[in-house]
């Protein structure tokens, strides 16, 4: 566990999360401190990228490179969306879809997994920018394509040695995050979940906590029935959000998520990841400026690595969160790979780099258990009991009053979409989970509905509106 000195939690009395979707740690901040030989302005060392970083490739070696800055295709890297199930994680750690034994990760499978993945997505119609090649999943970002994250990263804390929770997709990950495990499912097939959420014991214990979307009813509502259930009020979107930053009126926790479409700001390959600059740099601002900035703690990070490059092999000292067997005979004994992740609070000195400092490192349950170390909240389970909580990076006895974002400026994509309107694979999730929301008829009789065929993004963004509208307004009509 890590150990406790004077810190600023108690200063705390808002703690927001912004999770994005599928990234690796290297493919958004392995260059952070390259230009000081990867240790920071702090003097801390920080484990990023040498620029020797290679993966065995068809044609022979490939190296880590730094993706060209003002190209067409810049914020569409990598070209197609990699691998992400727990057979796909095993390749890129192991070089084989079944993890060995005992499970020794080289992250040497990375280029043939893409090169797999490419030739099956190639067999789909569009979705993928032309000219994509296997070696391109060795594109790394670099502080001067993603100013936004690098600045908050530089100016704030980085943790280098933060890992998802599992080495699998979106979904259990993000289960992990809410909740302290996903039941032993280990793939995007379960889409709801029936454990407690952290939600619903922060409701018990009295702490308020609020939930937002980008511009849609949040998906994680969905995933579990301790939230479905809950008051429409503790649900947003991302103007609701910056109006109760504006307005003091924040939840003692706020969980935010962006907008799933193809076209929108959550930086799944291989959308727009400009777009999810200025979503960072908007959630920023709208706390920088309210009232409450200096009892404020923000994190943002990503669910999974989504395929993408990270050079560092996961930890296998992960506490399983519960009995639950889990699927493929999954232990819950390791972590996913290393996920970006910053912290950021004018309580946090400039140029730190954050790690636990004890054999057990971050992972997203570090959320969980900050949060029940800072209002006396009750472990969900075995997994976010053990996990470190992040109370040791408010370290200042006084809160900074300097902007470290002051003068970047949010970059903007100059190419094309690939996967524009086609639907995103979380749009399909929430219309599935839509599909089954129980909109009764005047007599309280739940009527009988089918998801329809839906094609676009736009069908999907519709559809989801108005089934989650027709459910709010049938659950809230005046009993018969």
């Amino acid at each position: 566990m890590t150990k406790h000195h004077a810190n600023q939690l108690s200063a705390i009395d808002h703690i927001v999360v912004l999770m994005l979707e599928n990234r690796s740690f290297d493919h958004m901040l392995g260059f952070l401190y390259a230009d000081s030989n990867n240790v920071s302005p702090a003097g801390q060392p920080f484990e990023g990228l040498t620029g020797k970083e290679s993966n065995p490739g068809a044609s022979g070696t490939d190296t880590v490179f730094k993706i060209a800055a003002g190209q067409a295709h810049t914020y569409y890297q990598p070209g197609a969306d990699p691998g992400e199930g727990y057979a796909a994680t095993n390749a890129q750690l192991f070089g084989n879809a079944t993890a060995p034994t005992p499970p020794t990760a080289t992250n040497q499978g990375f280029v043939d997994n893409y090169a797999a993945t490419l030739a099956e997505e190639s067999k789909r119609k569009g979705g993928v920018l032309p000219g994509t090649v296997a070696a391109d999943i060795m594109g790394m970002y670099t502080p001067q394509t993603l100013p936004v994250l690098s600045a908050l990263a530089r100016g704030f804390a980085v943790c280098d040695h933060w890992f998802c929770s599992v080495p699998t997709e979106t979904l259990p990950n993000r289960a992990f995050v809410n909740a302290g495990t996903s039941q032993g499912h280990m793939d995007d097939k379960t889409k709801a979940f029936t454990v407690p959420s952290i939600y619903g014991a922060l409701g018990e214990h009295g702490v308020s906590w609020a939930i937002y979307g980008y511009n849609a009813e949040p998906l994680t509502r969905l995933d579990f029935a301790d939230l479905t259930n809950a008051p429409d009020g503790q649900f947003g979107q991302f103007a609701d959000f910056q109006a109760a930053a504006a307005n003091g009126t924040l939840a003692s926790y706020s969980f935010l998520e962006p907008s799933w479409g193809s076209s929108g700001n959550s930086q799944h390959p291989n959308y727009d990841v400009a777009l999810g600059e200025q979503l960072i740099h908007d959630v920023y601002y709208a706390l920088r400026h309210g009232p409450a900035w200096n009892r404020t703690l923000l994190l943002v990070t990503y669910d999974e690595h989504g395929g993408c490059y990270d050079h560092v092999p996961p930890p296998t000292n992960a506490v399983p969160p519960d009995a639950a067997p889990g699927e493929f005979g999954f232990d819950f004994k390791r972590f996913g790979p290393r996920v970006p992740t910053v912290v950021i609070s004018p309580w946090i000195p400039a140029g730190t780099v954050f790690r636990s400092s004890g054999a057990t490192p971050f992972d997203h349950t570090s959320i969980l258990s900050t949060i029940e170390r800072r209002w006396g909240v009750p472990a969900l389970t075995a997994r976010d009991a053990a996990a470190p909580d992040i109370a040791d990076v408010l370290s200042l006895s006084t809160p900074r009053t300097d902007d470290p974002l002051a003068g970047e400026v949010v970059p903007a994509s100059k190419g094309i979409n690939p996967a524009a309107g086609r639907p995103s694979h979380l749009q399909k999730v929430c219309a599935a989970l839509a599909a089954q929301l129980p909109v009764r008829d005047t007599q309280g009789r739940r009527v009988p509905h089918t998801l329809p065929q839906l094609h676009t993004d736009a069908d999907y963004d519709r559809y989801i509106g108005q089934r989650v509208a027709e459910w709010k307004a049938s659950r809230n009509a005046p009993a018969p």
